[in-house]
């Protein structure tokens, strides 16, 4: 498995540790990771905290000469919120741990020149399905249904 949807993957079960929805997300910068977060929209009474947006907030504010360079890993395919934060800071490609759960407009973000990769990671799934089962009007909630 790849090493930063791992790290992804420890941020999504640190949120659902504390109640949250088990979404987490790692930016990385020539082979380092400079931000991680997860779903914390619960956590934080936020309608904004997705994991991909509390990952930015974490790592602090950069030149976009460096969101340029990064990648953006996701454990769920990002929603049009954190899709839109990524094209913005020009964030050339973002990793996706599954799409089988809920699809972002990965189309529109490939169409913006940006490289998505799918990798339908079996824990990725797994994580979303269990929770999804289990909290499904907090899922609803989170997606904006």
């Amino acid at each position: 498995m790849d090493k930063f949807l791992e790290e992804a993957i420890q941020e999504a079960k640190k949120g659902l540790a504390a109640g949250g929805i088990p979404i987490g997300s790692v930016l990385v910068l020539d082979g380092q990771i400079i931000g991680r977060g997860h779903n914390q929209r619960v956590q934080h009474g936020s309608v904004i905290h997705h994991a991909e947006m509390n990952c930015l907030e974490n790592a602090g504010r950069l030149k976009a000469s460096i969101y340029q360079r990064c990648i953006l890993y996701s454990t769920l395919s990002p929603c049009p919120m954190c899709s839109g934060a990524a094209l913005l800071y020009k964030i050339p490609r973002i990793v996706v741990g599954e799409n089988m759960t809920f699809q972002g407009p990965e189309s529109y973000v490939r169409s913006q020149g940006v490289k998505v990769e799918i990798l339908n990671d079996p824990t990725c799934i797994k994580l979303m399905n269990d929770f999804i089962a289990a909290r499904p009007e907090l899922w609803n909630e989170d997606i904006g249904v």
